[in-house]
């Protein structure tokens, strides 16, 4: 049986190079049956969904990555996001619907822009890069992003349909002993030339053994145990909460005061957060021990 939601990791030991595997079923039907998407703009966030979860593999890190791209055209935002445990989240917005196989280029717009975000979740500084968003594809436009931001030569292919998301990583192993995997190398050329003849078929439908056997059936590939990924979605009352303080107390009674009452919906998952004026009002108190307030998420 094909695997499904799983992460592997996998080394082609010969060639000093290092690679990810992903398929998203569950955890990607779970985000459609949030949302409706047009097929243009789900398999854009399909393949988005795909690439936060192998680039977040080759970190180590207990915070979350964010994949983010904006842009003017008819699709202005496409947000895809995983942590360290595996757990994914995504969301699209879009003005109009793309026509039928329209590029990246064409539903992102001119002057539009791919944002890798890397939150260490410890309150500390976050690291952002950002480039111009180029290619016909995601899958393109994220190893323009590799070839300008990281050390490690790195690249990905990515699919995805009505039923799940699938991705191909590879990336060089950093330097040992001065002999370094470069994009210029034998080694690199060849790992990369191999993985450049599967399909988005291929990647949708073989397992990990399946393909990695296809693709280098010459190389010595050494495959992990997988590990699981799930949709997550983080958002609690008390972040809500969080986030209403930090408007401060006037901005919270003028809401009670036009609307009766403060309603929030999670973009990612549509979990209400309803706060009538009794949970307001405890909102702005100052900050002494207060009871619990109930959870009327819905």
């Amino acid at each position: 049986m094909r695997e499904t939601d799983t992460l592997h990791r996998f080394m082609l030991e010969e060639a000093g190079v290092r690679g990810e595997w992903v398929h998203l079923d569950a955890s990607w039907q779970a985000l459609l049956e949030l949302h409706e998407y047009p097929p243009v703009v789900r398999d854009l966030l399909g393949q988005a969904y795909a690439a936060v979860a192998l680039t977040a593999a080759t970190l180590k890190f207990d915070g979350s990555l964010i994949l983010q791209i904006t842009g003017p055209g008819p699709v202005h935002m496409i947000v895809a996001q995983a942590d360290g445990q595996g757990r994914l989240r995504g969301l699209a917005r879009f003005r109009e619907t793309p026509p039928e196989g329209a590029t990246l280029a064409e539903c992102a717009g001119e002057d539009a822009r791919l944002m890798l975000t890397l939150d260490p979740g410890d309150g500390s500084e976050r690291y952002q890069g950002v480039v111009e968003l180029e290619g016909d594809s995601l899958a393109e436009a994220m190893n323009v992003y590799f070839e300008r931001s990281e050390q490690l030569p790195t690249r990905l292919w990515l699919a995805s349909g009505a039923q799940s998301a699938a991705g191909l990583l590879l990336q060089a192993l950093p330097a040992e002993g001065g002999n370094a995997v470069t994009r210029d190398s034998e080694e690199w050329n060849r790992a990369t030339i191999l993985a450049e003849t599967t399909t988005a078929d291929e990647l949708l439908k073989l397992d990990a053994g399946a393909l990695l056997g296809r693709l280098f059936a010459e190389e010595r590939v050494r495959l992990f145990d997988g590990t699981p990924v799930t949709f997550h979605c983080p958002c609690s009352r008390e972040r809500i909460a969080e986030t209403l303080r930090s408007l401060g107390r006037d901005e919270i009674r003028s809401i009670i005061e036009e609307q009766g009452a403060v309603e929030v919906t999670c973009e990612f998952c549509n979990a209400h957060y309803h706060f009538d004026p009794v949970d307001a009002e405890a909102l702005c108190a100052p900050e002494v021990a207060q009871p619990p307030i109930p959870d009327t998420r819905q």
